[in-house]
């Protein structure tokens, strides 16, 4: 025993009693053998466990990898619109993955099928975490239109199963995609043995008391189904000294979310295939190669590319010939993907992004992974020195229109802004909210009329002054919506407002080009927006090994 120590401590040792050298052995040779200490990784004993056979991240269900590079973010062509919101930047963008199609009425019903089952809408406590949930179907009605059969049946009916879900706000988005990262991860965890296989559909059911979240998991494992968790975990309890999986572990996954502008906009352009060599032949005016939206091959030529409005009132054709196979929206995968094999990045129904609307893009932007809407947030710790988990609490957050939404679910995580334990002396960053940073916040010293004479109210002298509608509750619990009327606004652009791209199956050809940006509030919803999620690579930025081998002289 006393022996083994010592080959472990010395890797390199004079043998007593003579003057020979042993020869020194990399004790980095085996990947469970630490190069730093020469200890054992992963031993039964204890000590550190780690993933030493991680290879890459998995694609997640649903995604595609979308390889990183760099492009020329925004317009290079006329502004016909003169709406000068994108002007061109050159960008470098991370790998990542993204949604092959947009997130259809199946997928989200999905998601209201499981909210409605842990948490019964009849249970007063849990009224509106379905009800914040549901699309808003009356987005179809028109004054002078019949749509009454959409708004019956677009999300529910199978004929539309695999149609893109629409009445969704951003809000509902983000929220959809934080689901669909507990529900991935689950999963995930089930197939390594971390947990049973029935956990998932105990929880789902309403066997179990609680649910599961990725990041109270990770924070603190003891707490996710309600501190159920023990009767609920899988063989990994038995066979592993660690019976939680950590972030060390490789398993689990980064969360879905809203891709950010930057990304949607160089997925969309999928310039791998105008490439050659190291340089980019040119500029895509639409996701597919070509300066016309219809089809120039033997096979359907003349049909138009993408779902859109080619007139006015033309939606889709005429009799017999229905260029585009669809009037209103059209069913995924209903045209051919782009070179990334990406499925209507243009047409059918745009998209929300995760970005913060602004027609400016300040002169010292970020040239990496370009994104404004940062909120730096850490997790809440508790009296008792751990992280705060809302096991029984649900926070609310009523909208401007006064839609009621849940901020947090029974068994998540209390999140908190950062404060200055994390920014104090950082060049980095200096607040926890990043939304108007160098354009029109207070920090940035933007304001119109700053140098100004005369006392205004601050509101007057912001480069972003929008109007402030408020919704209260009285007494007897009834919203009371009132209206800003004050005729000192100048505009609608606030850190509430998101980018939404990509062309509909409302809009006319003009629209289709990947760089065009429009905005809407984050609580508004629409029969033409909807939304598909995105994930980050975690690792290296390429799946192919196309690089020169080290110690391989190149001629």
């Amino acid at each position: 025993m006393k022996k083994q120590v010592i080959k472990v401590v010395l890797s390199c040792a004079v043998v007593a009693g003579s003057f020979t050298v042993t020869s020194c052995k990399n004790s980095g040779s085996s990947k469970n053998v630490s190069r730093a200490t020469g200890w054992k990784i992963n031993a039964k004993e204890g000590g550190f466990q780690y993933n030493t056979d991680f290879k890459e991240q998995e694609t997640a269900p649903g995604l595609v990898f979308i390889e990183g590079g760099t492009f020329t973010k925004g317009k290079v062509q006329d502004d016909v619109m003169h709406d000068w919101n994108n002007t061109p930047t050159s960008q470098h963008v991370q790998s990542f993955y993204m949604d092959e199609t947009e997130v259809t009425n199946v997928m989200y019903l999905e998601y209201l099928d499981y909210l409605k089952s842990v948490y019964p809408p009849e249970n007063p406590q849990y009224a509106n975490i379905y009800t914040g949930a549901l699309p808003d179907t009356l987005v179809w009605r028109n004054r002078l239109g019949f749509n009454e059969t959409m708004t019956n049946n677009y999300l529910r009916h199978p004929a539309y199963a695999e149609y893109p879900v629409v009445g969704v706000n951003w809000i509902q988005a983000t929220q959809f995609a934080e689901w669909r990262t507990d529900r991935v991860n689950e999963i995930m965890l089930e197939r390594e043995g971390y947990l049973a296989e029935d956990a998932k559909y105990k929880a789902a059911t309403g066997e179990t008391a609680g649910t599961f979240s990725t990041e109270a998991y990770l924070n603190r494992p003891e707490s996710v189904y309600n501190g159920q968790i023990d009767s609920l975990q899988g063989k990994m309890k038995k066979d592993s000294v660690n019976a939680y999986a950590k972030r060390s572990s490789g398993i689990i996954m980064p969360e879905y979310r809203l891709p950010t502008e930057t990304e949607w906009e160089y997925a969309a352009q999928a310039n791998q295939g105008n490439r050659e060599y190291n340089n980019y032949r040119g500029r895509k005016k639409y996701p597919w190669d070509g300066d016309y939206t219809r089809n120039g091959q033997r096979v359907g030529r003349g049909d138009q590319l993408a779902n859109f409005k080619q007139g006015k009132g033309d939606y889709g054709g005429i009799a017999g010939w229905s260029d585009d196979g669809a009037d209103i929206t059209a069913q995924v995968m209903s045209y051919k993907p782009n070179d990334l094999g990406l499925y209507d990045m243009a047409g059918n129904v745009a998209e929300w992004v995760a970005d913060v609307y602004r027609p400016i893009v300040d002169d010292e932007i970020s040239d990496f992974n370009y994104y404004r809407g940062n909120i730096y947030m850490k997790t809440a710790i508790g009296e008792d020195g751990k992280v705060n988990v809302l096991r029984d609490s649900i926070v609310y957050d009523t909208l401007p229109n006064g839609k009621v939404v849940a901020v947090n679910l029974p068994g998540e995580i209390a999140m908190v802004p950062v404060g200055e334990e994390e920014t104090y002396l950082r060049t980095n960053f200096s607040t926890s909210d990043n939304r108007g940073y160098r354009d029109g916040d207070p920090g940035s010293s933007r304001f119109f009329d700053r140098f100004s004479d005369e006392e205004e109210e601050e509101d007057t002298k912001k480069m972003y002054n929008s109007p402030k509608h408020k919704v209260e509750r009285d007494s007897a619990g009834q919203l009371i919506r009132q209206y800003d009327k004050s005729n000192n606004r100048t505009t609608l652009i606030n850190d509430e407002v998101r980018v939404y791209k990509g062309g509909s199956w409302r809009d006319r050809a003009y629209w289709l080009d990947p760089a065009q940006r429009r905005y809407l509030p984050q609580y508004m919803a629409t029969d033409y927006i909807g939304f598909r999620c995105a994930m980050s690579r975690v690792g290296s930025k390429s799946k192919t090994k196309n690089k020169t081998p080290r110690g391989k002289k190149v001629r």
